[in-house]
């Protein structure tokens, strides 16, 4: 029976047959070892032949009183001399009691240490170990290039009621390629790739690959900074990019020597990088994972990846990730149905099956599974120094109906559709990695009302439950307002005026990021200047105003390739961005290329410019000037620094320059200059400017006892401070 459990790969416990064992007459010493011709087993400088028993199998007795330290000499059956090697089945447990405890307790934040593939030296001797959680398993072996992809000699054992499979060997080095052959529940086998593999093969091969870190960073001057970085009440200007796509054919040590230079140049603080973790199908952008743990190997290795967000640190610039917990794809050698049952996804087909991207959903009430979803955010953060997360589909974790019909979702033990596994997940989540990782943000992508996204975990809400703990949520109600505002011909503008405005009546209820995202260009959506209504002059027009006014809106601001420059097609992940409409030779090169000057001086302007970030979550930080001109397209508003010192945003959406234009301002202040216009011929304007500081009269105007009159340029916005 345990000769068939062995061969079968069915046995739980492999070193309890194999290896050496105290037996009558001394020590019998079992072998097995389906490819080779004979084995020799070397104890105390003896060499003495195992017997062939069949299947693989080899034994001998030795007249020892207790088990040597031995070594095995194995003659390869497709012929050759004979290659010594250390026995895997002479070892204990590389995996400790603590890390079984806190696996057990799901509550161990190294687990990437614990669980995986681990280079290491144990007991004297340099392998690797080879952890799996698969607690549905009869069995496990490991296969890979070292036994030429045959795992029946290197079964795993089982640790106790944790569910972890294990087994040492010696020689396996960095760079081996390998999978687990696990039996499941009714005797079959699957191959799959290793949920925690730090490193896999390019797609679309899908094996793991051992990996080993070596690499030497030299951000330490960035990340002693970002310790004591504040992100509400500092600057924040985010380009996010698909690195894939963002100059095609590219590695990742390629874009480390361009990125950074450009980012650096445009004045962006951060990067967001859409999902960099392994995924099998390139035009899911990333939002399909299979490897959690690894960054896509078609960029390069993982050594490649974080020398590019070094570089990016080096040059001054934050790095962001999408970040995916929210489902995984059902591809058979990955996740899905992982040990012959449910064991990421939830066991119930109906609360597994993701409605809309024919995923899976994670299972947030198993504690096994939130630790590896957790741990996977403190691994991105400790190990490759990323400065945050930005969490993809919140809503769909958030509640249970979610893109399901009446009957098609069970209601929460208090009868609602929240989904209270997925809120204790996120929670959870969130407070490990602002209490491990100071500095770092994590950026919800939640679409809905939820109450408390970026509220504290200690503060309950109108739902009942306590904040979620995010540093920043995504304005996807600014996001869309605004743009079918500026979708709209400046003449019917009048009649939808709150669409611009309505933002600032929950403005201060979380602390927002304003995304202009690769969602918003793509699938028939159009490109962001060619969403805005009129010519080509009009089209640029607009889309200058809308950045200027989106940059002096209260929130950070997030703005996706290709738009910096106005490119007039949808994005492409095949193609990227429209880097030649900025050539010379090209027709409306200076169009495109006065947009991204525009972008330029937008960042210079904003970092520069205290008022515009540092009471950014703060009402007072705001006051309106002019919030009801509907009738003009105009809007004009106050922005305050700590220090109380103030900047004017007035944004003139109509088609027509108004002269004379009166604003009331602050009365202590007795001049105002510009500091931007987007009308401005260098950035493609036609030239209608305020070139001389404007003076305050005493001439009480909407509300306040002093106002100034501008000349306001047509779909453009302006910046005025005092002048100094």
């Amino acid at each position: 029976m345990e000769r068939d459990r062995l061969l079968t790969g069915a046995h739980h416990d492999p070193h309890a047959v194999l290896g050496a064992h105290t037996a009558p007459g001394g020590v019998v010493i079992r072998v097995l070892r389906p490819a080779a011709r004979a084995v020799t087993v070397v104890a105390a400088g003896v060499r003495t032949a195992l017997k062939d028993t069949g299947d693989g199998l080899f034994e001998v007795v030795l007249p020892l009183p207790e088990p040597p330290r031995y070594r095995l000499l194995i003659a390869p059956a497709a012929g050759g001399p004979p290659r010594e090697s250390e026995d895997p089945y002479r070892f204990l447990p590389a995996l400790g009691e603590l890390d079984l405890h806190l696996i057990a307790e799901g509550r161990h934040e190294r687990l990437w240490e614990a669980l995986g593939a681990r280079v290491m030296t144990h007991q004297g001797v340099r392998g690797t170990r080879f952890t799996v959680w698969a607690p549905h398993a009869r069995g496990v072996r490991v296969a890979g290039d070292f036994n030429d992809w045959d795992g029946t000699g290197h079964p795993l054992r089982s640790l106790g009621a944790s569910g972890v499979w294990e087994l040492f060997v010696p020689s396996v080095r960095a760079g081996a390629r390998y999978k687990f052959d696990i039996c499941r529940p009714d005797g079959s086998h699957t191959l799959r790739a290793d949920p925690m593999a730090r490193r896999t093969e390019c797609p679309p091969a899908n094996a793991s690959v051992v990996h080993e870190s070596r690499y030497r960073w030299g951000d330490e001057r960035w990340m002693a900074r970002r310790a004591g970085h504040a992100a509400p009440s500092a600057p924040m200007s985010v380009y996010e990019l698909h690195l894939g796509s963002w100059r095609p054919g590219l590695n990742a040590r390629e874009l480390a020597e361009q990125l950074p230079a450009y980012v650096r140049d445009l004045g962006f603080t951060h990067v967001e990088l859409m999902p960099p973790a392994e995924h099998p199908y390139g035009p899911s952008w990333g939002y399909q994972v299979t490897g959690f743990y690894a960054p896509t190997a078609r960029l390069g290795s993982p050594e490649d990846f974080k020398h590019l967000v070094d570089a990016l640190h080096r040059a001054g610039i934050g790095v962001l990730m999408d970040w995916v917990p929210a489902h995984f794809p059902k591809d058979d050698w990955a996740l899905a149905c992982f040990d012959g049952a449910p064991c990421y996804e939830h066991p119930d087909p109906a609360r597994a099956e993701h409605p809309d991207w024919g995923t899976l959903e994670f299972d947030y009430g198993r504690r096994e599974v939130r630790n590896f979803l957790v741990a996977n955010a403190l691994y991105w953060c400790e190990e490759y120094h990323l400065d945050g997360l930005r969490v993809d589909a919140v809503a769909s974790m958030l509640y249970l109906d979610y893109s399901r019909a009446e009957g098609e979702w069970t209601p929460n033990e208090h009868g609602g559709r929240e989904n209270p596994d997925a809120v204790a997940f996120l929670q959870e989540m969130n407070a490990a990695v602002y209490r491990r990782c100071p500095g770092v943000v994590t950026i919800a992508e939640e679409s809905t009302a939820w109450d408390g996204v970026t509220r504290a975990t200690d503060r309950i809400g109108e739902s009942g439950f306590g904040g979620l703990g995010f540093g920043f949520k995504w304005n996807m109600g600014w996001m869309h307002d605004s743009l079918v505002y500026l979708s709209r011909d400046p003449v019917h503008r009048a009649y939808h005026h709150h669409e611009i405005t309505f933002s600032m009546v929950y403005a201060y209820a979380e602390n927002y990021v304003l995304p202009i995202s690769h969602d918003e260009v793509v699938h028939g959506k159009r490109a962001l200047v060619n969403k805005m209504p009129g010519d080509w002059w009009q089209r640029r027009a607009n889309h200058r105003a809308y950045l200027g006014f989106m940059w002096a809106h209260p929130g950070k601001q997030l703005l996706f390739m290709g738009q910096e420059f106005a490119q007039g097609a949808e994005w492409s992940e095949a193609e990227g961005p429209q880097w030649w409409t900025l050539d010379p030779g090209y027709a409306a090169a200076g169009d495109h290329g006065g947009v991204r000057d525009l972008v330029r001086e937008l960042n210079t302007v904003y970092r520069a410019t205290p008022a515009l970030w540092e009471r950014d979550t703060e009402p007072s930080g705001f006051a309106w000037i002019e919030a009801g001109a509907a009738v003009d397209n105009v809007v004009a508003h106050l922005r305050f620094a700590a220090d109380g010192s103030p900047l004017i945003s007035v944004s003139n959406f109509s088609a027509v320059v108004r002269e004379g234009y009166r604003l009331g301002v602050p009365g202590h202040i007795p001049a105002w200059s510009e500091v931007l216009n987007t009308d401005e011929r260098r950035y493609g304007g036609g030239g209608v400017v305020n070139s001389e500081p404007v003076k305050a009269e005493a001439l009480p105007w909407h509300g306040r006892e002093s106002s100034i009159a501008l000349t306001l340029p047509p779909l453009a916005t302006l910046w005025l401070r005092p002048t100094s």
